[in-house]
């Protein structure tokens, strides 16, 4: 088919006015099939394959909880930034290499964002740390995802997620980020383990720094038990001091007393009392 002038510039004409009308016909289309009169009773927009490569502001559906975009054109989600009823967004398989303006979406609970362009994690990060109701999260078939660690990086920043990337998440992922993202906490799990060893291996510092040593002041008493007396013989220090200690007294039998079984049948008359030993130390 032969395209006159006309027709071609007809084509090169269309722009971001074009988009946006599309975009708009698609929502009125969608109010018209649902039978809806007012902003204020729509609930949810079904959009997906529609070709869109913009979509309108759609701040004035206060109350709209579940939004399909999937299967279309989209490079970023401008037009959601204050949708705060938001509980479900499906925007997979589009072409968004950015999310800026999603943290604001705080009653998010489903997020489908698998099959696009998003290269940023740690902006991706950032914009999915404030959505604290998010529970369910895909972002597989990004370039983000191969990064190094990306699912238990994930796992780390977003702690109230429960199924990343069609997964669960379980128990021991989230044990392996905290000893890989978060030293101090994993040597903390580690030495309040019950009878268990304590691995500091990546660690050089230790844990806990010992108290410095505390010197007492020349002049400093305890219960008058410093004797300042000056002796011109140690051993007379010595003896004194060792005098004032508390005394430990030992006492056993005296093992050398006591008559072996033969010198038991050789003695006439009967064996004395064994003798006792006591030793006192100071």
């Amino acid at each position: 088919m032969i395209r006159g002038p006309k027709a071609e510039r007809r084509i090169l004409a269309k722009g971001p006015k074009d988009a946006m009308e599309i975009s708009r016909q698609a929502v009125d289309e969608q109010l018209r099939a649902c039978g809806h009169k007012r902003d204020a009773d729509v609930l949810e927009l079904f959009l997906s394959r529609k070709e869109l490569t913009d979509v309108i502001d759609l701040s004035r559906f206060k109350k709209l909880k579940y939004l399909w975009l999937h299967c279309n054109k989209l490079h970023g989600i401008a037009f959601l930034t204050r949708n705060y009823c938001l509980t479900e967004l499906y925007l997979n398989n589009n072409a968004i290499f950015e999310i800026t303006g999603l943290h604001n979406l705080r009653s998010l609970h489903i997020l489908l964002l698998h099959h696009n362009e998003l290269t940023n994690l740690e902006a991706t990060v950032k914009e999915l740390k404030g959505l604290l109701n998010l529970k369910i999260l895909n972002l597989y078939q990004n370039p983000l995802c191969q990064y190094n660690l990306y699912r238990l990086h994930m796992i780390h920043h977003l702690p109230g997620v429960e199924f990343l990337d069609r997964n669960r998440i379980t128990n021991k992922e989230r044990i392996s980020t905290i000893t890989i993202f978060n030293h101090e906490k994993s040597h903390i799990l580690q030495s309040i383990a019950f009878g268990g060893k304590v691995d500091v291996s990546w660690n050089t510092i230790p844990p806990i720094k010992p108290k410095s040593t505390q010197h007492l002041p020349s002049d400093f008493t305890f219960a008058n038990n410093v004797d300042k007396t000056v002796f011109a013989n140690p051993e007379d220090a010595v003896f004194v001091r060792a005098m004032k200690r508390s005394a430990v007294t030992f006492t056993s039998v005296n093992w050398d007393t006591v008559p072996t079984r033969d010198e038991k049948d050789m003695q006439e008359d009967g064996a004395g009392p064994a003798q006792m030993r006591t030793i006192t130390l100071r």
